[in-house]
């Protein structure tokens, strides 16, 4: 077997090997891992590149490698579910560094966040002015968490004793053309009435639809493929995306 076949065959190995073992890990958002959990996910991608391109050494070897961190990882999510000692070891916890308006100098250098660091995130938050803060908390994953003073919250439809109109989730009955007939059977409806739907947008086929959801409350959203716009806006000056 040549070069070419041996790494098209480990990496459709390390490929499979890598989906199943991080669906075995379970989900996690970005946003929310630690920088432990960052250089793990690095180290696992890592073995799983030499195990795709080392053909200079054996397959098995790279597999165990990666078997053996991931069976690791799992490990330690398990530990820090079960203890709240070492979550805070290994992931850390959230730390105050504005308290009552006053900004926590001491706390910052302890957690070498930067003042400029600091007005990085509040302006990423919307917010200009630090006279706004009541409280800012640098989370485990080093995002900042904010209350502002009650006299710069928002005001809500509660503090005004208005009942605002129930939304909830939109369901999606068709997806790139495709309809989705477990959920026009929830809703009970049938293709018939979706047709009639679909065909006082103008449209004569489910398959030029690109996205029709309903909303709790009957309203529907229908997009199809074919935008009929005259003069699109366009935002971007960079030539080669038009």
């Amino acid at each position: 077997m040549n070069e070419t076949a041996i790494v098209l065959v480990r990496s459709i190995i390390a490929f499979g090997t890598l989906l199943i073992f991080t669906r075995f890990l379970g989900k996690q958002q970005v946003s929310q891992i630690t920088f432990f959990d960052y250089i793990l996910g690095i180290t696992i991608g890592s073995m799983a590149a030499n195990l795709s391109t080392d053909i200079a050494t054996d397959a098995w070897p790279n597999w165990v490698g990666l078997l053996s961190w991931t069976v690791m990882v799992y490990i330690f999510q398990k530990v820090t579910v079960k203890s709240r000692q070492a979550s805070v070891y290994i992931d850390g916890e959230p730390v105050i560094v504005i308290m009552n308006g006053e900004i926590m100098d001491e706390v910052m250098k302890k957690l070498r966040f930067r003042l400029s660091d600091l007005q990085e995130q509040l302006r990423e938050k919307g917010v200009f002015d630090i006279n706004e803060v009541e409280y800012a908390v640098v989370e485990k994953d080093g995002q900042l968490s904010i209350l502002k003073k009650a006299e710069y919250l928002p005001l809500t439809p509660k503090d005004i004793n208005v009942r605002p109109e129930y939304k909830g989730i939109a369901t999606e009955l068709i997806y790139d053309g495709e309809i989705v007939k477990s959920n026009l059977k929830q809703l009970n409806k049938d293709e018939a009435w979706l047709k009639e739907q679909i065909a006082a947008k103008g449209f004569n086929e489910f398959a030029e639809v690109f996205l029709a959801v309903i909303a709790p409350n009957g309203s529907l959203f229908i997009d199809g493929y074919d935008d009929k716009m005259e003069n699109p806006i366009d935002i971007t000056d960079f030539k080669g995306l038009k």
